[in-house]
C-alpha cells in the first residue's frame, strides 16, 4: 500500500483508538502519539524524495462520488508544507500528555480531545495531498471542524464557547468562498481534478475574481486582516499544545492554499502581488500593535500570528511581483523568504505557545501583570522563551533572521531594477518590515521582561517551579532547531529549491539561488563567530571571577529603601507610550487614572484593547444580520406539514424556471 495512504490511515487509527480507550488519560494520549509517529514514519521517504529530487508521488484510486477520482499527489510544494505537520504534530502531542493531566476530565473527555487532535492532523495531511477539488473541500472541512471541538475543551467557560463558535462561523464563511472558487474553476475542465483545469480559457477579469475568492477564502484560515477575528479568540481558549499546533501549523494551510490557487490559475499577475504586499503590511503592523496592547500572554502570541502571516504575505507578494515582471532574482528572494518563514514561524511560535502553557500550568494565570521573576523559578522555560522571542523579532543568529533577510534582500534588489511605477510595493515592503520589526522587539521586551524578570507580582508567580522534563524537552528541541537553522542557513535554504520550481522554471532559479546561498553562507559564518565570541567572553568572565566572592544586591531603586512589586513596570505602563501614539487605530480603554481624593491610599491604571474590527465592524454587522433573520421567524412554526409545503413550492419554482429556460 502506498505510503500516502498510511500517512492518512495511521494518525486516524491512532485517534480512533484514543477515542475508544478514552477513559484512560494516559493511554488515550499514547494512542494518539503512536498514530502521529506512524504518520511521521510513513511521510519521511516521500517528503525527502520530493524535496531533494523534485519527483512527485501520485496515487489514483477509483471514487464513485460525483464521478471523480480519489487522487493524492505529493509534489515539492505540498511536501514542504507537510514537513511541519508531521514533525510538530507528535512533538506537541508529547508536550500535551503531561499538560492535560492537570485538567479534570469526565468519562471520555480526554479520548475525544485526542481523537480530534489526530483528526486535525489527518485533515491537514489530506488537504496537502488532495489533487481534486471535491476531495480538497472535504479535507478542508475535516481540518476546519476538528479545531472547533479542541477549542471547546473548556466548554464550561463562556470565553471558550464564544471562541469556538466565532471560529466555526468564520471557517464556514471562508469555506463558502472556496466552494465558489472550485465550482467556477471547474467549469474550465471536464471534472474537478486539478490536472484538468484550463485557466487560460478565462478572461483576465474572471481570473482576478477567482484569485480574490481564493485569497479571501484561504485568508480566513491564515488569519489575515480583516478576516482574522477568530484567531485572537480561539488560540487563547484552546489548550496550549493545540494553540501551538493551530498557530504554528494549521494557519499555514491558508498560505499553501493561496500558492496552490496561483498555480491553478496559470501563474500570477502584477496586481496579485500588489494585493499580497498591501495586505501583508496591514496585517503585520496592526497585528503587532494589537499584540503590544495585550495583557494575556496567549492573546499576545495570537496577534503575533497575524503579524507573521503578514510577513509571509510580504515575501510572497515580492515574489509574485518578480514573476510578473520577469525578474527571477526578485521572485526567488521573495518567495524563498516567505516559504522559509512558514517553517521558521512554525518552530518559534510553537515554542512560545508551549512556554505560555508551562507558565499557565505553574502560575494558574496568563495575565502578564500577575507574573514576574519567573527566570529564577523556571530557568529552562525562560531560556526557551528568550530564544523564541529573539527569533520572532528576526534577530541574528536565529532562524527568523534568515527568512526576513531574504525578503529584505528581494525588496531592495527589486527597488534597484524595476521602474518606480511598479516598484512602489517593494518600497512599502521595506518600510513595513522595518516598522514591524521595531514594534515586535518592543512587544517581546515587554512580554519577556515583565513575565520573567523583576519580582513576582503575585503568590502564584512566587510559588512557581520548573515543569517536568516531558514538557520542557519539546521546548528545548524547538529552541535548538531555531539556533541550528541560523547556523546552517545555506543547507536549510536548499529545502525551497524544488518548491520554488512549482512557480518558476528551474533554469531561472539556478543563478539567483546561487547568489542567495552565498549571502546566507556569509551570514552563517558571522552567526557562528558571534556565538563563539559570546561563549569565549562568558568563559573569560568565569575565569576572572574564579576564587572571588561574588555578592548579590538589589538594583538601585531611585532612593527607595524598601521597593516592592508594585514599583515595577506593568504591561500597560511599559507599552503605553507606543499604544498612545497609535491610539487612533487601537482605541484602547483606560481604567483608573488620576485619583479624586487629595491623599489617595491606592492608585492604579490599566488599559484594555479589544479588537477594533470586531467592535466597530463585525459585531454591528452580525447584530444587523441577526435582526434581519429574526424577521423570518414567522416561517418557523415547528409544523412538519408546512416545511414539506415549503419544499414542494421550491421544487415547483425550480422546475418552472428550468422549463422556461431560465436555468
Amino acid at each position: 500500500m502506498s505510503s500516502l495512504i498510511w500517512l492518512i490511515l495511521l494518525p486516524f487509527v491512532g485517534g480512533l483508538a484514543a477515542l475508544i480507550d478514552g477513559r484512560s488519560r494516559t493511554r488515550s494520549a499514547l494512542w494518539a502519539q503512536a498514530g502521529l509517529l506512524g504518520g511521521l514514519a510513513a511521510a519521511c521517504r516521500p517528503i525527502f524524495s520530493a524535496l531533494t529530487t523534485g519527483t512527485p508521488l501520485v496515487l489514483n484510486l477509483p471514487w464513485s462520488m460525483a464521478g471523480e477520482n480519489f487522487q493524492l499527489f505529493l509534489d515539492p510544494l505540498a511536501a514542504f508544507f507537510l514537513l511541519p505537520v508531521v514533525l510538530l504534530g507528535p512533538l506537541f502531542a508529547f508536550y500535551g500528555r503531561p499538560y492535560m493531566r492537570h485538567y479534570e476530565g469526565v468519562g471520555w473527555r480526554h479520548g475525544v480531545h485526542w481523537f480530534f487532535y489526530s483528526l486535525l492532523a489527518v485533515g491537514m495531511n489530506l488537504v496537502l495531498l488532495a489533487h481534486n477539488g471535491l476531495l480538497f473541500m472535504l479535507a478542508w472541512e475535516v481540518m476546519s471542524l476538528a479545531p472547533f471541538f479542541l477549542v471547546l475543551f473548556h466548554d464550561r467557560e463562556k470565553a471558550a464557547r464564544h471562541a469556538a463558535w466565532v471560529y466555526l462561523v468564520a471557517g464556514h464563511l471562508g469555506g463558502i468562498l472556496l466552494l465558489l472558487f472550485f465550482l467556477l474553476l471547474g467549469t474550465s475542465g471536464p471534472n474537478l481534478d486539478f490536472s484538468t483545469f484550463h485557466p487560460q480559457l478565462f478572461s483576465g477579469a474572471m481570473r482576478n475574481l477567482l484569485f480574490m475568492l481564493a485569497f479571501l477564502g484561504f485568508g480566513v484560515k491564515a488569519g489575515i486582516l480583516p478576516v482574522h477575528v477568530w484567531l485572537p479568540e480561539a488560540h487563547p481558549a484552546a489548550p496550549s499544545h493545540v494553540s501551538a499546533f493551530m498557530s504554528g501549523v494549521m494557519i499555514k494551510m491558508g498560505i499553501y492554499g493561496i500558492l496552490r490557487a496561483v498555480i491553478l490559475l496559470g501563474g500570477p499577475v502584477y496586481s496579485w502581488g500588489m494585493i499580497l504586499v498591501v495586505t501583508g503590511v496591514v496585517s503585520g503592523i496592526l497585528g503587532v500593535l494589537f499584540a503590544l496592547a495585550q495583557h494575556d500572554l496567549k492573546r499576545l502570541l495570537a496577534y503575533h500570528s497575524v503579524e507573521n502571516i503578514g510577513i509571509i504575505l510580504l515575501g510572497l507578494g515580492v515574489g509574485l511581483i518578480g514573476i510578473s515582471q520577469g525578474r527571477p532574482a526578485v521572485a526567488v528572494f521573495g518567495l524563498a523568504g516567505g516559504l522559509l518563514h512558514v517553517l521558521n514561524h512554525s518552530l518559534f511560535k510553537g515554542m512560545l505557545f508551549l512556554g505560555a502553557g508551562s507558565i499557565q500550568q505553574q502560575c494558574a494565570t496568563l495575565d502578564i501583570d500577575e507574573l514576574g521573576g519567573l527566570k529564577k523559578r523556571m530557568p529552562i522555560t525562560a531560556f526557551c522563551f528568550l530564544v523564541g522571542s529573539a527569533a520572532i523579532c528576526g534577530l541574528p543568529p536565529l532562524n527568523g533572521f534568515i527568512s526576513e533577510f531574504l525578503i529584505y534582500f528581494g525588496a531592495v534588489h527589486g527597488q534597484t531594477i524595476l521602474p518606480a511605477a511598479t516598484a512602489w510595493p517593494l518600497l512599502l515592503t521595506l518600510a513595513g518590515l522595518a516598522l514591524i520589526g521595531g514594534l515586535a522587539a518592543a512587544c517581546f521586551v515587554k512580554a519577556y521582561g515583565i513575565v520573567f524578570l523583576g519580582s513576582p507580582r503575585s503568590s502564584h508567580a512566587e510559588n512557581a517551579v520548573e515543569t517536568g522534563a516531558s514538557m520542557y524537552l519539546p521546548m528545548g528541541a524547538l529552541a535548538v532547531a531555531c539556533i541550528v537553522i541560523g547556523l546552517i542557513a545555506p543547507l536549510f535554504f536548499r529545502l525551497v529549491f524544488f518548491p520554488l520550481a512549482s512557480l518558476l522554471p528551474a533554469s531561472m532559479l539556478k543563478a539567483p539561488f546561487a547568489v542567495a546561498t552565498g549571502q546566507l553562507r556569509i551570514i552563517s559564518l558571522f552567526a557562528a563567530a558571534l556565538i563563539v565570541v559570546g561563549l569565549a567572553l562568558s568563559l573569560v568572565r568565569r575565569i576572572l571571577l574564579k576564587g572571588r566572592t561574588v555578592g548579590r544586591e538589589p538594583t538601585w531603586g531611585c532612593g527607595y529603601q524598601y521597593p516592592n512589586a508594585r514599583m515595577q513596570y506593568t504591561a500597560s505602563s511599559f507599552a503605553r507610550p507606543i499604544t498612545l501614539f497609535f491610539d487612533t487605530l487601537l482605541r484602547s480603554r483606560v481604567e483608573g487614572g488620576v485619583p479624586g481624593e487629595l491623599v489617595p491610599t491606592r492608585i492604579g491604571v490599566r488599559t484594555n484593547t479589544p479588537d477594533s474590527l470586531t467592535r466597530f465592524c463585525f459585531t454591528p454587522l452580525f447584530v444587523w444580520i441577526s435582526g434581519f433573520l429574526g424577521l423570518l421567524r414567522w416561517m418557523q412554526h415547528g409544523r412538519v406539514q408546512l416545511y414539506i409545503l415549503y419544499i414542494i413550492i421550491t421544487l415547483f419554482l425550480l422546475l418552472a424556471a428550468l422549463a422556461g429556460g431560465w436555468l
